[in-house]
C-alpha cells in the first residue's frame, strides 16, 4: 500500500558569512537604508563572495546539514531535487553535484521556476513519495543571485541575497503535504527574466550591453505578484475548508514585506502567524520558503496547519497546505 503523505522530517540551511548591508549599499549606489526598509523590509543579505563559487557549494553545505541532523548517509537518498535558477552550469544540473559531493548515485535532477521553484520542487518529491518508490528525498532550494545583479542597478541590487535550505521527505500516513495549487503564465517573461541561454548566445554585445544580469519591471511584477500569490494562499485554504483560526503559519517567499501583508490579509491571518526573515536574508529566490522553515521549525508543533505560498517569474506561483510532522527537541 502506497503511502498517504510525503512529510518533512527534517530542515537545515546554510547561508554564507558575508553580509552586505543596506549602508554598504549606500555607498554603492543612490539609495538608502530608511528606502530600502520602508520599501521592502530588507536590512542586510548574505552574498558567496567568490567568483570561482557556484550555487551548488550553498545546497551542498545545506545537504550535508541536514543528513547531518538526520542522520542519514548519502547513500541511503533515493532522490535529490534542486530549485534553482542560478545553476552552476547550463549542464550537468546542480542536483548531481549536490549528489556527487554527498556520495549518492540516486536520481537526481534541478527544476528552474524562479522564486516558486521550491513549492514546484516539493510537489514534485510529494508525488514521487506517494508513488511508494522512494523513502528519503531531498529538496533544496538554493541561489547565488549575487551572480546575475547588476551592483550598479539600484532597483535590483537592493533586492537580493545568497543562500540555501533543504528538507528531507518521508512517506507518513497522518501528517505530510495535503494539497498544493501550482500556476504558470509566461506572458509574463518580458517583465521578470535573466536573458542568458540558447536564445541569447553569449557574445561582446551582450556582455556589454549587460543582457545578461536580472531584469524586472518592478510595478508590474509587484501587481502580479500581490494578486497570484494571495489568491493561490486564500484559495488553498477554501479548497481543504480552512479558516483563519485553523492556519497555524504561513510561510511566504520573502521577496517583498508588502506582498507577505498582503497575502497574509488576503488569507485572514494576523502578523503573529506569519513567518519572516526577509530583513536578514533578502530574496533568496529558490531557497526563501526553506531558509523560513528552518528559522521557524522550533515554532512549529506536530499537526500544525501550514501554508506556504509563491511567485516568481515566468510567471509562476502557487500554493501548499501541509501538516507538519514533528516537534522540535
Amino acid at each position: 500500500m502506497n503511502p498517504k503523505y510525503a512529510a518533512i522530517t527534517a530542515v537545515a540551511g546554510w547561508v554564507p558569512e558575508h553580509k552586505l548591508t543596506n549602508k554598504d549599499l549606500e555607498k554603492m549606489v543612490d539609495t538608502s537604508d530608511e528606502w530600502i526598509t520602508t520599501r521592502t523590509g530588507i536590512k542586510e543579505r548574505r552574498i558567496l563572495n567568490d567568483e570561482t563559487k557556484g550555487t551548488s557549494v550553498l545546497a551542498i553545505n545545506a545537504v550535508k546539514a541536514l543528513l547531518n541532523k538526520a542522520n542519514l548517509n548519502g547513500e541511503e537518498v533515493d532522490l535529490i531535487i534542486c530549485a534553482t535558477s542560478t545553476p552552476d552550469m547550463g549542464f550537468i544540473s546542480t542536483a548531481n553535484l549536490v549528489g556527487e559531493a554527498i556520495g549518492t548515485r540516486a536520481m537526481s535532477f534541478d527544476v528552474s521556476a524562479a522564486c516558486s521553484g521550491f513549492i514546484y520542487a516539493l510537489e514534485m518529491g510529494s508525488n514521487f513519495i506517494k508513488s511508494g518508490n522512494y523513502k528519503k528525498v531531498v529538496i533544496v532550494g538554493a541561489d547565488k543571485m549575487s551572480s546575475v545583479i547588476d551592483y550598479k542597478d539600484r532597483n535590483s541590487c537592493i533586492l537580493f541575497g545568497d543562500g540555501a535550505a533543504a528538507v528531507l521527505l518521508e512517506p507518513d500516513e497522518e501528517y505530510g503535504v495535503v494539497d498544493s495549487l501550482m500556476y504558470s503564465d509566461g506572458s509574463g517573461k518580458e517583465l521578470l527574466n535573466v536573458k542568458r541561454g540558447s536564445a541569447f548566445p553569449y557574445s561582446e554585445e551582450q556582455v556589454m550591453g549587460e543582457h545578461h544580469y536580472f531584469h524586472q519591471d518592478g510595478k508590474s511584477v509587484f501587481k502580479h505578484a500581490v494578486t497570484n500569490m494571495s489568491s493561490a494562499a486564500a484559495k488553498i485554504m477554501e479548497q481543504n475548508e480552512l479558516t483563519a483560526d485553523d492556519v497555524a503559519y504561513l510561510v511566504p517567499h520573502q521577496a517583498n514585506l508588502r506582498i507577505i501583508d498582503a497575502t497574509a490579509k488576503r488569507m485572514g491571518v494576523g502578523s503573529e502567524k506569519v513567518c519572516i526573515n526577509i530583513e536578514k536574508y533578502g530574496n533568496t529566490t529558490g531557497a526563501t520558503i526553506p531558509l523560513c522553515l528552518w528559522d521557524f521549525e522550533k515554532d512549529f508543533k506536530k499537526g500544525d496547519n501550514i501554508i506556504l505560498a509563491a511567485f516568481g517569474g515566468g510567471f509562476t506561483w502557487g500554493s501548499v497546505y501541509l501538516k507538519w510532522a514533528y516537534d522540535t527537541k
